[in-house]
């Protein structure tokens, strides 16, 4: 599929409160400039021609905009978030031509290392047919679910795997399944297609070094893999 049928989503309104730093995650240093651009520059080499939608918070766009400014950076397109990630998402939707017809993919600002062979094989799944497809991990630990009283159980670690971003799904689904009600079941944007009842997404491989920035020390561990 042509890459101008596709828009990437980047959704970063968050706050990053987990991160601990005076400023949300995504405006924080990586390699001298916020992380946000490193992640909006690897959705461009790995999707060439693609439109992407850029997600932020009403506080920081005047800020963002005084960054891009700073070093030089064309900013995508922006859209106001919402309350919640739920809510930013649908906002993005929103600001696309009723009519589009193409893939949208969903991406956390805060997972900065895309590559060009998670993108393809997330394609590859939505041109065979599949309404939405995600990247994952197996898990390498093992696992174990928590029980009432402080008791747990073990449990089938590869019954699990580990969710990553972007998801791509078929863009007229995907605004259908935003167009209604949010609920608290719905924790990423395959659980919101599945409550529209478009069925569980396919997986494809994810990478380990496409990970979400969470902590300091995510920043440390980025850094390695960007050498």
């Amino acid at each position: 599929m042509k890459t101008e049928n596709i828009t990437v989503i980047i959704v970063g309104a968050g706050t990053g409160s987990r991160f601990g730093a005076s400023r949300p995650k995504q405006y924080c240093d990586y390699g001298g400039r916020p992380l946000l651009m490193t992640s909006v520059e690897r959705v461009r080499e790995a999707l060439p021609g693609a439109r992407i939608v850029l997600v932020l918070a009403r506080d920081w766009v005047e800020a963002w905009s005084e960054m891009c400014t700073a070093h030089g950076f064309d900013s995508p397109d922006i859209v106001t978030g919402g309350a919640s990630r739920w809510q930013s998402v649908r906002n993005a939707i929103d600001s696309l031509p009723a009519d589009y017809r193409g893939i949208i993919m969903v991406h956390d600002a805060a997972r900065p290392l895309l590559s060009p062979a998670v993108a393809g094989r997330l394609l590859s799944a939505i041109e065979a047919g599949a309404s939405g497809a995600v990247p994952v991990l197996e898990m390498a630990d093992s696992i174990r679910r928590r029980l009432p009283g402080g008791a747990s159980e073990a449990v089938d670690r590869s019954l699990f795997v580990r969710i990553q971003t972007p998801q791509a799904f078929d863009a007229a689904k995907l605004r259908q399944a935003y167009s209604l009600p949010y609920n608290s079941t719905m924790t990423d944007d395959a659980s919101v297609m599945e409550a529209a009842g478009f069925g569980a997404p396919a997986l494809v491989a994810g990478d380990e070094v496409l990970m979400k920035v969470t902590s300091p020390g995510d920043m440390d561990i980025l850094r390695i893999y960007h050498k």
